[in-house]
């Protein structure tokens, strides 16, 4: 099974993986801080969803140069994502408080669902 953990280099830098609990709570505290919005993507490498929507979110990164964007595993990042019951999952966060969240594939969902948050 391929490794989600390493994602390609966007254009911006605003692309990173949390590949433990604290490096996604001090990712999301230095975003607040910068007040810099946040778009979390909860996965796992067993996910065949969450393999479908990572090109679009990646892509997406591209995008939208303002925002940063987390890939998070659930597996790697278990105390931070316990209460993550569907995968992939996307978190929305203005100013370190989740705004907006929605499960599931839908590439076009993910695309409106940020330009609304953005």
């Amino acid at each position: 099974m391929e490794d989600m953990g390493d994602l390609p280099v966007n254009f911006h830098g605003n692309l990173v993986s949390a590949t433990t609990d604290k490096e996604l709570s001090t990712l999301i505290s230095q975003a607040k801080s910068t007040k810099r919005p946040v778009v979390v993507n909860y996965g796992a490498s067993w996910c065949h969803a969450c393999r479908q929507m990572l090109p679009t979110f990646c892509n997406l990164s591209n995008e939208y140069p303002k925002s940063l964007f987390i890939y998070a595993d659930i597996d790697k990042c278990e105390q931070e994502t316990q209460d993550v019951r569907y995968t992939p999952t996307f978190r929305f966060y203005r100013n370190g408080e989740k705004v907006d969240e929605f499960y599931g594939a839908g590439p076009q969902r993910l695309r409106d669902r940020l330009w609304l948050q953005s």
